[in-house]
């Protein structure tokens, strides 16, 4: 690839982007006033571009700027909007609970719903409630620690879990667990609470538990932020029976992996964890998260657990399981994430992948194109990557950067940090063929370069 063809083409993007957002630019000069980097969080300020597009108003797969300019949304707030913004089931029951108390640290009647929809979806019997999935994680891994009295968490290299602090680790060229780049403020050094293994690695997960000091295994059972990286076949199943042989609680992630269906990836692969994660999707936009467990975990928490000082130990949060976010819950699992409506997903999911892996090979592009359900993803690698590390080595920094920006300024957004796109029960099959067309037009001049 010529880089200065590359360079000449991102200038003309910025430019481009800068004539259509005027409105944006004015709001982020004042915005850089009161807030760090001109956004509410700092990674909003990793979009490309001289600055983030302001969002006036949301609705089903689409939004529109400050600017007055549309974009098919193929982010959807990274899962956080899959169900289409402002899902009107679930904004109806939002309407109705916020008459009827917001917060009151009781449990309502949607708390035994949303339970018995969880239970049935992804056979874990047994669930508690977060603010988000990285609460839901930290919890699960307390219990972990206190039910095997064990201090070591292990996870893939190259995972997200959201800011979970012994999640931050990496392998080292040696092999060794060390704090990945940009690790902010961790409590201690990484090696002391984490171990690391890759993806797709049943040899090194079994190394990794062999030291007898493992409480836990944390993962997703397909990777997702640092690009899709699938499970070989039995893996899932090896890792399973391998926690249970070493005496570790196996917690499976399902925050973006629901993409593959209705149960995700648990119920589709028939898994079977001691606890379960999820959170954001189900919710459809309001903050949440929830934890399932068996019965035996549950046993084993209540023998060790007083109950007099639960919410002082490290498990617990005031706004968890709030009435607010349980109403949501209880429409958006109901009534929108429904089997019916994912098999949509999933349907158009396949359909935005057949057209981008159509311009890949008709204009001999060396990249790949993965699948998870409702999720597609191309990466710059000319075969599917089998760890983290081969994911991330296929990234291309400047070459992302373009993309989303000229696809930005077609009107489509991607999912940041990689060439990521999410299908809501309200994509449009003419939503995704936009989206060909644009891609094919940018995939032809790429391969021109």
């Amino acid at each position: 690839m010529d880089r200065q063809k590359l360079s000449l083409a991102m200038k003309r993007e910025s430019e481009r982007f800068l004539a259509r957002t005027p409105k944006s630019k004015a709001l982020f000069e004042d915005a850089k006033k009161v807030m760090p980097g001109g956004v509410p969080m700092s990674w909003m300020s990793k979009w490309p571009g001289a600055y983030p597009t302001f969002v006036a108003s949301a609705n089903g797969s689409r939004f529109t700027d400050v600017d007055g300019n549309e974009y098919i949304d193929l982010c959807l707030g990274d899962t956080g909007s899959m169900t289409g913004h402002s899902p009107k089931a679930t904004v109806d029951a939002i309407n109705a609970q916020l008459e009827n108390g917001i917060t009151a640290m009781l449990p309502t009647e949607n708390a035994l719903a949303v339970s018995q929809n969880l239970a049935a979806r992804f056979g874990l019997p047994l669930w508690q409630y977060t603010v988000s999935a990285t609460d839901a994680n930290r919890h699960v891994i307390r219990y972990s620690r206190l039910i095997t009295g064990r201090s070591k968490i292990i996870v893939i290299d190259r995972c997200y879990h959201g800011s979970v602090d012994e999640t931050f680790a990496t392998l080292g060229a040696d092999g060794s667990t060390i704090a990945r780049e940009g690790n902010i403020g961790a409590p201690v050094s990484l090696d002391q609470t984490t171990r690391v293994v890759e993806f797709n690695d049943l040899a090194a997960m079994e190394k990794a538990l062999s030291f007898g000091d493992v409480a836990a295994i944390l993962m997703e059972p397909a990777m997702t932020n640092v690009g899709i990286v699938l499970p070989e076949d039995g893996y899932l199943k090896g890792v399973e029976t391998l926690a249970k042989k070493y005496g570790a609680k196996l917690i499976i992630d399902e925050t973006h992996t629901i993409s593959a269906g209705a149960g995700g990836m648990t119920s589709l692969l028939g898994l079977k964890p001691d606890f379960f994660v999820i959170g954001k999707a189900i919710g459809g936009g309001i903050p949440t998260g929830t934890f399932g467990m068996t019965q035996e975990m549950a046993a084993e928490i209540a023998a060790k657990v007083d109950r007099e000082v639960v919410d002082t130990g490290g498990i617990g949060g005031t706004l968890a399981g709030n009435a607010l976010s349980l109403a949501s819950m209880k429409a958006t699992l109901t009534q929108v994430l429904t089997p019916a409506n994912f098999e949509k997903m999933i349907a158009l999911g396949n359909r935005w992948s057949d057209g981008v892996d159509a311009a890949i090979k008709e204009f001999n592009l060396p990249w790949h194109c993965n699948r998870l359900g409702a999720r597609g993803e191309y990466l710059f690698s000319p075969k599917a990557p089998r760890t983290g590390r081969e994911a991330a080595d296929a990234g291309d920094f400047e070459l992302e950067q373009y993309i989303h920006l000229r696809l930005l300024n077609d009107g489509f957004l991607l999912t940041p940090f990689h060439n990521m796109a999410l299908m809501s029960p309200v994509t449009t099959e003419a939503d995704v063929d936009a989206h060909t067309a644009a891609f094919r037009r940018m995939a032809e001049e790429i391969a021109s370069w």
